[in-house]
């Protein structure tokens, strides 16, 4: 891995374009390089250059140096490759000696296949005789026989995943892979795309927003910075651990820049507390034991408890009741349990919520709709710079509601959410539709706000770093999708992720105590460390024995 002094490539001065879409369009600064028998991890912001990369890296698209008039062909190109890893790779390329393969974004783009049946388009696809082992890794067996178009998303993601595994090829390219994905089903889709390192020769390279998923599966990472839109620049090539560490802190030391206005610092937290060393004016919350019936299925919750100040994160397979339980305690569903003692307590929670999916029905901008009125007309300095800077708000409030992306309709919810009065925000899978940069960004106003207005609240998520940054005490949801699921009692953060670790994941994380950020971080599979933690059945160990 060459470090940021050894660093020569393309364009050591970040002035010289290596690809322009026209004048006054976005330009790309530098190139990735991409090596045998090395995962690739490409992170960065939407609208920043990764997929204009990604073309580059499957010969879709030819580096023009900003040459609109006259671009260069590739022997010119070549010319200015200085790296040997840079001049290898593309050489190649240029030659059209490299098999390229590509998992695109979309899920939608399945359609372009003719074939309307899971089981006829995989096998259509399966190059390396390998059907058999890449649908028990993935969990297709059972939509085989399904039509493309009766699925949902998640599988329509793996069935991507799983053609693009068995076709036989040199280069493996991964566009946002752990879409739609839970937690562990983006984990086995990782084992998978990875085991394609086992042919030496192979080179794989993935882009994605999940940071602990990449963090993983990577063996050298690209940050992507630079202004949305407008141009992006490519980092050194730098190994996982550094270029998470990079990304993370927001600060490339290299060039004495800040590439994200935000930095995400986990700290170490406090002792555990009795209830007796809790502040008397803070609030305390209780739910019952409770139960709720749908059809075949049943969803079992065990009390809990909580007070100001702390973030409860649920985690859990897609489909087993996380957001049915978020539902109970906001009363958006009633309990099977109708006791007056359930309803009393019930009434203790003055909740606000945002759900997973929602809409407004408004045809007006951002800032006429009712609930952003209500926000503006309170609104408080504080609110602005933890909230709606980060989320880039301001931005959004003169769009009309109907023109707003996933993304973009993702953080007005999350800053109305958020600019309620309310004791107890729940707030569904506030990642969902976002990059890796505005995932941290909300982490850290989530976290923000609720010290600041010493309120509680309760949190979907499936991305591990946005979850073990937030949570002061887990619940885990266990059970099976369609059958009888279990919601446990909240406990300390620490033991929470340990369980679910061990039981679902078989994943471990370790803290670097000499990180800028002490971040949790995912061991690769198989690493010494990873192998000691799951002999003393230590699957998160953070130094953080105290807080268990």
């Amino acid at each position: 891995m060459a470090h940021l002094t050894d660093y020569k490539s393309l364009h050591e001065d970040t002035a010289v374009t290596s690809h322009c879409y026209g004048p006054n369009s976005f330009k790309l600064h530098r190139l990735p390089v991409a090596r045998p028998g090395e995962l690739l991890g490409l992170v960065g912001t939407h609208s920043i250059g990764k997929s204009t990369a990604l073309k580059v890296l499957a010969g879709e698209v030819i580096p023009n140096l900003g040459r609109l008039n006259n671009p260069p062909e590739w022997q010119e190109i070549l010319t200015h490759l200085k790296d040997e890893d840079y001049r290898s790779y593309y050489t190649l390329l240029a030659a059209k000696k490299l098999k390229v393969v590509v998992k695109p974004q979309e899920v939608e783009d399945l359609s372009c296949y003719t074939e309307p049946h899971i089981r006829k388009l995989i096998e259509n696809h399966n190059e390396r005789g390998m059907m058999k082992e890449v649908c028990d890794a993935l969990e297709l067996n059972e939509f085989l026989k399904a039509r493309v178009n009766h699925v949902t998303s998640g599988v329509l993601q793996r069935v991507m995943i799983a053609i693009t595994v068995l076709q036989k090829a040199h280069v493996y390219i991964f566009d946002e892979p752990s879409n739609f994905l839970d937690v562990r089903k983006k984990f086995k889709a990782a084992q998978l795309i990875r085991s394609l390192l086992l042919t030496p020769d192979t080179y794989v390279i993935v882009s994605d927003n999940d940071i602990s998923f990449l963090d993983y599966l990577s063996d050298a990472i690209h940050c992507f910075y630079g202004k949305p839109g407008a141009y992006g620049i490519v980092s050194p090539p730098f190994n996982a651990r550094a270029g998470i560490e990079i990304f993370l802190s927001g600060f490339y030391r290299f060039h004495n820049m800040r590439i994200r206005d935000e930095s995400l610092r986990f700290e170490k937290p406090p002792p555990r507390q009795s209830t007796d060393g809790i502040p008397s004016f803070f609030g305390r919350y209780k739910y019952p034991d409770m139960s709720r019936t749908f059809w075949d299925s049943k969803l079992e919750v065990e009390a809990g408890e909580f007070y100001d100040t702390q973030i409860l994160v649920v985690l859990g397979e897609n489909g087993i009741g996380k957001t049915l339980f978020l539902d109970l305690l906001a009363g958006v569903v009633s309990p099977d349990m109708v006791g007056g003692e359930l309803r009393l307590q019930m009434r203790m929670f003055n909740v606000s919520y945002k759900p997973k999916k929602g809409a407004w029905k408004f045809d007006c901008t951002v800032r006429e709709l009712p609930e952003m009125r209500r926000l503006l007309a309170r609104i408080v300095p504080e609110f602005v710079s933890d909230v709606m800077k980060p989320l880039g708000i301001e931005q959004l409030l003169d769009r009309k509601v109907a023109s707003l992306s996933n993304g973009e309709f993702q953080r007005v919810a999350i800053t109305v959410c958020l600019g309620r009065h309310a004791s107890v925000y729940l707030i569904d899978e506030p990642g969902t539709y976002l990059d890796a940069d505005l995932r941290l960004n909300v982490a850290v106003a989530i976290k923000r706000h609720i010290l600041r207005v010493q309120k509680a609240a309760i949190v979907v998520e499936d991305n591990l770093i946005m979850a073990t940054y937030l949570a002061d005490q887990v619940i885990v949801v266990e059970g099976k999708p369609g059958a009888k699921c279990t919601v446990s009692s909240p406990c300390p953060l620490v033991k929470g992720m340990n369980r679910f670790l061990s039981e679902h994941l078989n994943i471990t994380f370790s803290r670097d105590e000499e990180s800028f950020n002490l971040t949790p971080r995912v061991n690769k599979e198989g690493s010494i460390e990873d192998r000691r933690q799951k002999a003393e059945r230590n699957h998160y160990n953070v130094g953080l024995s105290d807080y268990m």
